[in-house]
């Protein structure tokens, strides 16, 4: 199988090689011929058998290309925070080599956390570069679900609550991703936002919420970023099967958006070779995850866009426009990847991915609370630190789903803060609570044995007695990557914290008011604790340079800059998706289907929260800093707009502290009055302003009719006359300066057409 693996490897490389074109070379291969007479030339070359092998795995991540012509294979792996680690033929086993270990990058919500585009072109550029190096031409990923719920397993892949956020940090990541010729795989189109019963729950959302909340990001990922594949959800939506959905693949994504690229199905995302064929579906992957190992001679072969596929054509029951359609998308997959040529070999560990690692990761951390200036660590020579906590000596790489990495090094919290601190303090270390001690994930280990046989009574009587008397006190707990928690395939059971870390945090505030808490994970958790210590951080899983990233925001060698890509409840019933939603659905009786209706609407996150007046723990947008800013009056060159014009904002925001720093400067809009229910606000652009101590910049913001649109079922996009307010500040909670303007439709302009469908980034930052 190894052998297996190494020849397809060559083969696309030679195939992939520049090579001296005759006059009489073929249009497909001639690079300089426009992309779709290459696609055209190429299909009218290729036999049935051949197209039908193009839109099909021939292995656990790999298609097959058309060997007769040249064309290579298409080689897929899993993302998005690195590069997975190879795996035999037709096993998740690893293929045992030596050569595939990669730097990983920050979750996703880290990255998302940033509110930072130049940080998501740093990362695509970045992951690309060791994805080319591996030979690998589809990247599945970045991740743009929305967050409904903080039990979703998967939540910690994603980009947060707010589709304007996720919109706008997708596309830099897209685009650069595909700028170093390796496709972005958006995923999971659509409505993916729980993983319990992610293969028989029907979602039943209005049109209203699916336009307005959970498809922006993909489209501005589409239409924005131009990605080159989507790959589509395990769940149902109007009882079909996203991989294979009339609505979302015909109707919108290809219809509406004017897709070109290819829809590859979730690994087992396929059902039935009707819907396949019809409903959009341009490659099958993983339908039997077992690949040969699962009896048949051919398993490949009977795939549902395989041997069936040519079954129904031969009998007439089908033609073959649909799959001439599905051959064009892969063939231009392949011509934007392994067949284009004036791209790098990329760079696998190098310093410069580490430093992106180390640079992203402490942009995205979030300091929740700051009680009296805990933080930053302000430390005397032969001072004591005590980190405590499994989450401080735990490797996160390894885990979680297809997101586990075979990391090359990682650095972990309790070795960061060593280095950084050395020679400048002491520090010690008490496990405090023993959680999940496994290292493992499809043949992937750690290495590390966590096993500690103490009571949790023993465990809390060590850390309790060392942090008596220390200058601070590191707690590194939170969620791991294990099913149940951080993990796909499963959702969390409640909101608390796992382990009885509770316990262990409330013994170490009774005895040291310098507690630090550092909560490691990818979902809100509760913080029944939280006005009995001195600091909160909200750390993700931050990859590589974890440790690193984490100490120079302890030490104050970085300003935390990073704010919450979501709301932190008080509790789960004041999440809308618990309180009137219907999580995690309703099984139909006699059948394996579980319906779910989003009852909430457009009302998700920060908006629910404001329409029924509920204090969050934290709110979406919130972070603070080592430094203070102070927010100046708020001026438009305008009070009133029409579908025409715009209207531009300006703020003066100047760093009032002693330390250099960044704020996110947010700008939401309110609507006075609507035909239909409206958020109280809503995010519509955002911009990181970095400052040195007494420096001031202006932030400016451009609104046009895009950030004041809201989707109406009977009329499309619709912007209605009215009165408006911008709101500008530091978080969703944090509302620094209002301005009214009025928008007024002119006589000519119809505003029900549809032609005034948001576009992500309409609404610019500067």
């Amino acid at each position: 199988m190894k052998l297996s693996i190494l020849f397809s490897t060559v083969a696309l490389a030679l195939a992939a090689s520049p090579v001296s074109l005759g006059a009489d070379t073929p249009v497909y291969k001639d690079q300089t011929a426009p992309l779709e007479a290459r696609v055209d030339d190429a299909l009218s070359r290729m036999t049935l058998r051949e197209k039908i092998d193009i839109i099909h795995a021939q292995s656990k991540f790999c298609s097959p290309g058309v060997p007769r012509l040249g064309i290579p294979e298409l080689w897929t792996t899993d993302g998005p925070h690195g590069i997975r680690a190879e795996v035999l033929w037709d096993e998740w086993d690893q293929a045992g080599w030596t050569n595939d270990s990669c730097v990983a990058f920050p979750a996703l919500t880290c990255l998302a956390a940033t509110w930072n585009p130049d940080m998501a072109a740093l990362y695509g550029r970045s992951l690309a570069e060791e994805a080319r190096y591996r030979g690998k031409d589809v990247v599945l990923g970045p991740g743009v679900n929305m967050y409904r719920t903080p039990l979703n397993g998967r939540n910690f892949e994603y980009m947060g609550e707010d589709p304007y956020l996720a919109s706008v940090m997708v596309v830099p990541y897209v685009k650069a991703l595909q700028n170093e010729g390796v496709a972005a795989c958006v995923k999971h189109y659509a409505l993916n936002n729980q993983e319990i019963n992610r293969h028989t729950t029907n979602v039943i959302v209005d049109d209203r919420a699916l336009y307005e909340i959970y498809l922006p990001a993909f489209k501005a990922a589409v239409v924005d970023g131009g990605a080159w594949s989507i790959m589509g959800s395990y769940n149902r939506y109007l009882d079909e099967h996203c991989c294979h959905n009339n609505r979302l693949l015909m109707q919108i994504l290809k219809g509406e958006w004017g897709f070109d690229g290819a829809v590859i199905s979730d690994w087992g995302g396929a059902h039935d070779t009707p819907q396949a064929i019809a409903n959009g579906l341009d490659i099958e992957f993983g339908t039997w995850t077992d690949g040969l190992q699962d009896g048949r001679s051919k398993a490949y072969d009977n795939y549902f866009l395989a041997d069936p596929y040519i079954a129904a054509i031969e009998s007439g029951q089908v033609g073959t426009d649909e799959l001439d359609d599905k051959a064009r998308r892969v063939l231009r997959l392949l011509f934007r990847t392994s067949m284009a040529s004036g791209y790098g070999h990329g760079s696998l560990c190098s310093d410069e991915h580490y430093a992106a690692a180390r640079r992203i990761g402490a942009d995205g951390i979030v300091l929740l609370a700051n009680r009296d200036n805990t933080l930053p660590m302000n430390l005397s020579d032969g001072a004591r630190v005590l980190v405590v906590g499994e989450n401080a000596i735990k490797m996160m790489t390894v885990g979680g789903g297809s997101s586990s990495l075979k990391v090359q090094r990682e650095l972990t919290p309790l070795d960061g803060l060593r280095e950084a601190l050395k020679g400048k303090a002491t520090v010690d270390y008490a496990r405090g609570y023993v959680g999940d001690i496994t290292g493992e994930y499809n043949g992937v280990t750690s290495g590390q044995n966590l096993a500690d046989s103490r009571t949790p009574a023993e465990l809390i009587e060590e850390a309790v007695g060392k942090a008596r008397g220390a200058d601070y006190v590191v707690f590194v707990g939170g969620l791991n990557k294990s099913p149940g928690q951080d993990c796909e395939d499963a959702d969390r059971s409640g909101l608390e914290l796992p382990y009885a870390q509770d316990d262990v945090i409330r013994a170490l505030a009774a005895v040291n008011p310098r507690l630090i808490v550092v909560n490691v994970s990818g979902n809100a958790v509760a913080m029944p604790w939280v006005d009995s210590v001195g600091a909160v951080v909200q750390a993700w899983f931050l990859g590589s340079e974890c440790g690193n990233s984490l100490a120079d925001v302890l030490t104050g060698a970085v300003n935390p800059s990073g704010k919450l890509p979501f709301t932190f409840p008080r509790r789960l019933s004041d999440v809308a998706a618990h309180a009137v939603g219907q999580y995690p659905g309703v099984k139909r009786a006699d059948s394996p289907i579980h319906d779910e209706r989003y009852d909430e609407g457009i009302f998700t996150g920060y908006r629910w929260h404001d329409s029924r007046n509920i204090e969050p723990l934290f709110a979406f947008g919130h972070g603070l800093s080592y430094t203070t800013f102070e927010y100046g009056q708020l001026t438009a060159d305008n009070s009133e707009m029409n579908p025409g014009s715009t209207i531009t904002l300006s703020m003066p925001v100047k760093n009032t502290g002693s330390r250099a720093g960044a704020e996110v400067v947010q700008l939401y809009i309110a609507d006075n009055e609507s035909s239909l229910p409206r958020p109280q606000k809503e995010l519509k652009g955002f911009s990181k302003v970095y400052l040195q101590p007494g420096e001031t910049a202006t932030v400016t913001f451009t609104v046009d009719k895009t950030a004041l649109s809201f989707y109406d079922p009977a009329r499309g996009w619709v912007a209605e006359d009215g009165d408006f307010k911008a709101l500008v500040g530091a978080a969703s909670d944090d509302i620094r300066a209002t301005l009214p303007f009025t928008y007024r439709n002119e006589t000519a302009q119809n505003s029900n057409n549809n032609s005034s469908e948001p576009v992500s980034g309409a609404l610019g930052c500067r």
